[in-house]
């Protein structure tokens, strides 16, 4: 009777404080719903429309914002509260309100036969991002109170997968308050003893093995235990799984990955599309950013470099060139480092920008490369990981992109291994909704400039300042 009790009082804490997260939430949505609302009625709804809104339709445009919204803050983030900075969750926000703001004005323009006054949406937009900077702080501030760090014990197998576990636990403090750390070697029972002496309301499991780990994650369930695990390989692979049922069982069909024919068409028109699109709407950006290098040092505009694609398929990769002509006169491939003096100033430029990204638009248009997809790989950086970690090949089941999880959530030098997981990870769900996730979120990270920081001083390889982690998959010896 106790146990039962004793989850029917934590299930009220929760729902208590579920619900407390969710009027936080809710107080910025109606915030910037009441901008919205007083703009759209002062400004457009009966200014611009021959024949204006009256009652229900004014309703139904505050809905449709209130929709778009909070399906562009979903998505970029702004109401993690649990496991986001203030500041991280006020810049999602204002990506946020920028993004609807150009939806709600196209809205309004597609409803009239001209175009509508543009300064009240971006004094608008202005608002929301004010409201929501104002918002963020006393939010986070909220939810900490509400959610008190957590008495976490990290349960890991070996010294890298331990320090990434404390990597995570120390950058998200507020989340979680290591108590104990334990290594799996020293048998399930000692952990569970160990968990029950620290009082420990979560574990973070590391690099453990999937028969240890599956029992832990059983135990942790059952004695209401909160179980973040670091993910391994075969986790993914796993993870793009088809469910079937086979004489009357449950069973799961991994293999390479292969798409859909309607799922190839549509990717393959939509790259063709795009790439148009983007080449002709910034051809005048792009011929100042090419005169601009030519004019600095005479030196070529763009710069090719061979890279791997689907099936380890060699093509020749288009930037603008950042670097100094003959960066690697040595011949010996390197990575961009931390305050790299072979990078030009105008290079500096284009990269904080993303302009150097720009020709490989017409990789896509040639069908070497997709919109989305794992970053291409030079082939000798790719032979010096797969040495260390054979599965790095793994990424090359789908063609090369100009965008995809690894780039909108880790960084230039995130570590190949972390890379691979995520490429992994998309290659485990591609489809047309995920492409178009991705692409929507690249938008976040365009202006943080975090996210093109070079690797450590005297490096050559990603690998060289994140060492490669010995998780041992999920194979159980």
């Amino acid at each position: 009777m106790v146990l039962p009790l004793l989850f029917g009082s934590m299930r009220k804490n929760f729902e208590r404080n579920e619900l407390q997260l969710a009027v936080i939430k809710l107080a910025i949505l109606l915030i910037n719903t009441f901008i919205f609302a007083y703009i759209w009625n002062h400004y457009y709804a009966n200014r611009v429309y021959y024949i204006p809104f009256y009652g229900r339709g004014n309703y139904a445009v505050y809905m449709i914002f209130i929709v778009v919204y909070y399906f562009f803050v979903k998505l970029y983030g702004g109401f993690e509260l649990k496991t986001t900075r203030a500041t991280e969750l006020a810049y999602s926000h204002a990506v946020a309100s920028v993004m609807t703001g150009i939806v709600m004005f196209a809205m309004s323009w597609l409803l009239v036969r001209y175009l509508p006054p543009i300064l009240p949406m971006i004094v608008g937009i202005g608002l929301w991002v004010a409201a929501s900077i104002v918002w963020a702080k006393p939010a986070n501030l909220l939810m900490r109170k509400i959610y008190p760090p957590t008495r976490t014990v990290i349960i890991y197998d070996n010294l890298f997968a331990f320090k990434k576990g404390e990597a995570i636990a120390k950058n998200v403090d507020w989340r979680f308050k290591v108590v104990g750390t334990i290594n799996i070697n020293q048998g399930t029972e000692r952990v569970y003893d160990y968990m029950a002496q620290n009082n420990a309301s979560a574990v973070m499991l590391c690099g453990i093995h999937s028969s240890p780990r599956n029992t832990i994650l059983k135990y942790c369930i059952a004695h209401n235990i909160e179980v973040y695990i670091r993910p391994n390989i075969g986790d993914y692979i796993v993870n793009s799984s088809k469910q079937l049922q086979l004489a009357n069982l449950p069973v799961m069909n991994c293999q390479r990955s292969s798409q859909s024919l309607f799922y190839a068409i549509i990717k393959r028109v939509f790259d063709i599309v795009f790439s148009i699109f983007v080449l002709a709407v910034l051809s005048p950006i792009l011929i100042v950013v090419a005169i601009a290098i030519k004019l600095y040092d005479g030196g070529p505009v763009l710069y090719s470099q061979e890279r791997y694609t689907k099936d380890a398929k060699i093509f020749k990769i288009y930037k603008f060139r950042s670097m100094v002509v003959d960066s690697e006169a040595d011949g010996k491939a390197r990575l961009t480092t931390v305050n790299d003096d072979r990078i030009t100033p105008i290079g500096k430029f284009i990269r904080a920008t993303r302009l150097d990204e720009f020709p490989q638009m017409l990789n896509i248009l040639k069908g070497d490369m997709s919109v989305v997809g794992p970053r291409p790989e030079r082939p000798e950086i790719a032979e010096q990981y797969e040495k260390e970690m054979p599965e790095f090949s793994l990424r090359l089941q789908v063609k090369a992109g100009l965008t995809g999880y690894a780039q909108v959530h880790g960084k230039y030098n995130t570590s190949p291994y972390d890379k691979l997981q995520m490429d992994l990870k998309y290659i485990a769900r591609q489809g047309i909704a995920t492409d178009l996730r991705i692409i929507l979120e690249t938008i976040k990270i365009l202006f943080i400039p975090e996210s093109t920081e070079g690797i450590s001083e005297g490096g050559t390889t990603a690998s060289e300042r994140f060492e490669y982690e010995i998780l041992n998959d999920d194979e159980d010896e």
